[in-house]
């Protein structure tokens, strides 16, 4: 069995420490593919200067293509600001944007994915049947939640459901505890999916917690992106934990060929013990996480714990994706009912697929903005907003809502920092009051209005989020959580600086400049 001890700092590895350098670089697996990468564009470009040279109808047939290109662009569905930017980029690059177009419409390289993604979910639509009486119950009390886990449901299995318990994390150091706490009382399996896991410190410590279980029998898989292989874990990582007993797969793995594909990242967090807890949120398994490496300041992030029925909605989120590799898929065995104690409140945990037509992560966000009657407040790490978001928002303040969105004061992105301080001026002007956490990265993704409802998953404003990634999160309504949530926004506020009209003029001549040239391909971005 493969171990490792590094005696100098005491965590468990499974990747041996290795020094940065040069040669590093040059031997790993990222270079290679990159290398790969440009070698494909540098055929394209080459064949495609070739034929501009050679042949009198290159021009004549790719004027047509461009032209039905842009037909076809006025045509499908597509959010309106994404339409204009391509626009721009046929005027620019009238060849090379068609050709990109039909790549990224054909979506070329996720046919199978695509396919077996809709086999799954139509397989488990009604696996978790609805509750009526719970249906019944919220729409006693006119929320507008019943209408809103209908639309939900159209595009998968998400059930609302009472007695469950929620206890809301304002930091990644206490969800950190929380989960060793409960991975000590699995008895049964343990389902990790998560968009970075990061050797050290605290997947180190999770980790030897998921070894002593797996050697008491318990069943434990974890998931991982497949980016994870292109910078913190290694290809074979997944056979490394094979020998510690943890069933391990990367989702999607990057390979050296141009696709679509590579919008389709996994970016769920979702932990699930014994289907009696689970967790989500924006918290990765990583040191950055919970502040033990200082990247960009001091890191503000969030998560939920669920205990109660609500969590067999997160067991399937987890077996849909696992599932997607396997030929004999199994469900029930992980899906019995749980006894639960009476608790108060409903949650709603869902799912955002972007192999499908419905924006969920996009429209639950407009829902809580459309339905606030006093406040929403909002943080997340990134503002890059199409229409309808952007509308949604400016609407809520201008009929009276207190709107507020805390973003970070120290970006990990500049350029996405540059491209939502473009939406600065807007939205500030129709009554939005936006601030900017001074201690460093904001990457918590919450939404909590009226003291009644909240989100907290993994959904950020931005077009990676709301259009290209698989996503989750988990809706509560009045829950016993969403005044700590609410209270977090608060404290957090404290720590902030507002945006006015005034520093919006001041602004760094870098974002200025940065963010307008940006700004028409932020749906590419």
């Amino acid at each position: 069995m493969f171990k490792r001890k590094i005696p100098d700092d005491g965590i468990f590895r499974l990747i041996p420490k290795q020094k940065k350098g040069f040669f590093k670089l040059i031997f790993s697996r990222l270079f290679i593919i990159l290398l790969l990468f440009v070698l494909q564009i540098f055929i394209i470009a080459s064949m495609y200067i070739h034929f501009d040279e050679s042949s009198p109808y290159f021009h004549i047939f790719f004027g047509i293509l461009t032209a039905v290109a842009i037909i076809w662009l006025f045509n499908c569905e597509m959010d309106s600001t994404a339409k204009l930017t391509w626009m721009m980029i046929f005027f620019v690059f009238p060849v090379p944007g068609t050709i990109l177009l039909l790549l990224t419409q054909t979506d070329f390289g996720h046919f199978a994915i695509k396919k077996r993604v809709n086999v799954l979910i139509k397989e488990t639509k009604t696996i978790i049947p609805q509750d009526m009486s719970v249906m019944e119950d919220v729409q006693l009390t006119f929320s507008g939640t019943d209408d809103l886990c209908r639309y939900v449901n159209r595009t998968g299995c998400f059930p609302i459901y009472t007695n469950t318990e929620t206890e809301f994390y304002s930091s990644g150091e206490e969800k950190f505890a929380a989960v060793l706490e409960e991975l000590d009382k699995a008895e049964k399996f343990i389902f990790v999916e998560y968009f970075i896991i990061a050797e050290g410190f605290m997947w180190g410590k999770i980790l030897e917690k998921l070894k002593e279980k797996a050697a008491q029998g318990v069943e434990v898989r974890v998931m991982y992106d497949g980016m994870c292989e292109m910078s913190t874990l290694t290809h074979d990582y997944p056979k490394r934990m094979a020998e510690l007993g943890i069933k391990c797969k990367a989702f999607a793995p990057v390979t050296p060929f141009l696709s679509t594909y590579y919008n389709y990242r996994d970016h769920r967090k979702i932990l699930v013990i014994d289907g009696k807890t689970a967790f989500t949120g924006g918290i990765n398994f990583a040191d950055e996480y919970i502040n033990r490496r200082e990247r960009f300041g001091h890191w503000k992030d969030s998560a939920v714990m669920l205990k109660g029925e609500a969590v067999r909605s997160f067991t399937l989120m987890f077996l849909q994706m696992w599932n997607i590799s396997e030929k004999e898929p199994e469900w029930e065995k992980w899906l019995e009912p749980v006894e639960f104690l009476k608790c108060s409140g409903f949650v709603m945990p869902y799912a955002d697929c972007p192999l499908d037509d419905d924006k969920v992560g996009e429209n639950v966000y407009i829902d809580i903005l459309n339905r606030a009657t006093s406040y929403v407040h909002i943080m997340t790490p990134y503002l890059i907003l199409d229409g309808k978001m952007e509308n949604a928002i400016k609407y809520a303040a201008q009929r009276g809502i207190d709107v507020k969105i805390i973003l970070p004061g120290i970006p990990d992105k500049k350029m996405a920092f540059a491209l939502a301080k473009t939406h600065y001026k807007e939205l500030t002007k129709a009554g939005v009051k936006l601030y900017e956490y001074t201690p460093g990265f904001v990457h918590s993704k919450i939404f909590v209005s009226d003291d009644e409802k909240a989100v907290v998953g993994t959904i950020n404003l931005d077009y990676r989020s709301l259009y290209h990634h698989f996503e989750c999160a988990a809706y509560m309504y009045r829950t016993s959580c969403i005044s700590d949530i609410e209270a977090d926004f608060s404290a957090t506020l404290e720590k902030c600086r507002e945006v006015t009209l005034d520093t919006i003029k001041k602004e760094k001549v870098f974002y200025k400049i940065s963010g307008q040239i940006l700004k028409f391909v932020a749906p590419l971005f």
